[in-house]
């Protein structure tokens, strides 16, 4: 089931985004004599417990997560059951986190195995929803080995939906006008309304509403008896696909950061500074998806012993290209440099804004009085983004990153 299509009027651009039976799956791709087996994580049949997650052949004899183990056990007999290793799959939730990092500074985690993603401010780097969806599902795969379901939509409620239509590798879009909203959502069966449990489905289906079509019908007034006043509003609002929540909870981002911590501390003075450089221009690529300018730059450093020291300063005028972050980096990297071994660096900005602007309105000079944006640094870095959006993050790369 594959829903078109793109409204010119909408600009917002969620994308939710759901690995598939992601335990399971990681298992099968660290253990690749367990592909195509039914596998359940979770506790041993033996034992009192439940399965965590379980492969989609496990799936088709109706097992599924929750269950308890001895009840997965009689229904699939072959089944092979593995201990949940957290360790590893919160490792490789992290690899997963950061492709998504990499389409946009907004996202939204739900659990270690999915997130909401406003990639409104990236369309012009990645394309439309549909193509962004494509190629984060390429790159999660390429990265990681494994599979995702994705839905595009125009509000996190649609795109949670959506991406629950086609599974396992999945990819739908929803409308984005109102009435192909109501035409995608209406034939829906009741309980897949968020908030619709066991009981408030028997009371509601025992007043004649099963599907959203039945709520989009109803009159709240009539609704509200039934279950509530507040769950009437809240259930007709989502039955017209109306939600306004923002991804991310409601919370502006007040900060933009990236550190790296090394495999084995390092006292190699051009390694360190080189890791810096390559976070400055991260935590650039997300400033420019956001469309944010930041004002004040700040750098980490955490040696062996674990002290770890942190300076900062503002950027007069705020910015958003790599030139002038690289620059802010190293003046405040030989703030704190010294002959201890490393075991982290890091870098962020905050004092986010959208304009280039002070905070009193004024337009910020730097020592020499120039104007607070530098157009034609901002125009290299976004056409270094774009280069990099479209065939791969090391395509263009800086020479010192080169040497050795």
């Amino acid at each position: 089931m594959s829903f078109k299509v793109m409204s010119s009027t909408r600009t917002d651009i969620i994308l939710h985004v759901d690995m598939d039976a992601f335990f399971a799956a990681v298992e099968q791709r660290d253990r690749p004599e367990l592909r195509g087996l039914p596998v359940m994580v979770g506790s041993p049949p033996d034992q009192r417990g439940v399965v965590a997650t379980c492969s989609y052949e496990a799936r088709r004899f109706g097992v599924h997560s929750a269950m308890p183990s001895r009840t997965a056990y009689q229904k699939c007999p072959d089944a092979i059951f593995l201990p949940v290793r957290m360790e590893r799959y919160q490792e490789v939730s992290h690899q997963i986190m950061e492709v998504f990092e990499s389409f946009t500074p907004w996202v939204e985690p739900l659990s270690i195995d999915e997130a909401f993603l406003d990639v409104t401010g990236a369309v012009r780097l990645f394309g439309d929803g549909p193509a962004m969806a494509r190629r984060l599902k390429a790159r999660v795969r390429a990265v990681t080995g494994l599979t995702c379901s994705v839905g595009v939509a125009p509000n996190k409620f649609l795109a949670k939906l959506a991406s629950e239509c086609q599974k396992p590798d999945g990819l739908t879009v929803t409308p984005f006008d109102a009435a192909g909203i109501h035409a995608f959502l209406g034939p829906l069966p009741i309980e897949r309304m968020w908030g619709v449990g066991r009981k408030t489905k028997h009371v509601l289906l025992s007043h004649g509403i099963r599907t959203f079509s039945d709520l989009q019908a109803i009159p709240e007034d009539r609704l509200s008896p039934v279950i509530g006043g507040a769950a009437a509003a809240s259930f007709k609002q989502r039955a017209l696909g109306v939600d306004d929540r923002p991804v991310g909870g409601g919370q502006r981002e007040k900060s933009i950061s990236r550190e790296t911590t090394f495999s084995e501390d390092v006292t190699d003075f051009d390694r360190v500074r080189a890791a810096l450089l390559d976070l400055t221009e991260d935590v650039g690529r997300r400033l420019r998806l956001a469309g944010l300018y930041a004002g004040t730059a700040q750098c980490k450093l955490r040696w062996a012993g674990f002290e770890t020291a942190t300076r900062q300063r503002p950027l007069v005028p705020a910015c958003r290209d790599d030139a002038h972050l690289r620059q802010a980096a190293l003046d405040l990297f030989a703030r704190l440099a010294s002959t201890r071994p490393v075991r982290l660096i890091g870098f962020g900005v905050a004092d986010l804004r959208t304009t280039p602007t002070a905070a009193d309105g004024q337009l910020a000079l730097d020592l020499d009085g120039a104007a607070s944006d530098d157009p034609k640094q901002e125009r290299v870095s976004q056409t270094v983004d774009a280069l990099r959006a479209r065939y791969g993050p090391r395509s263009i790369r800086r020479a010192s990153s080169l040497v050795n």
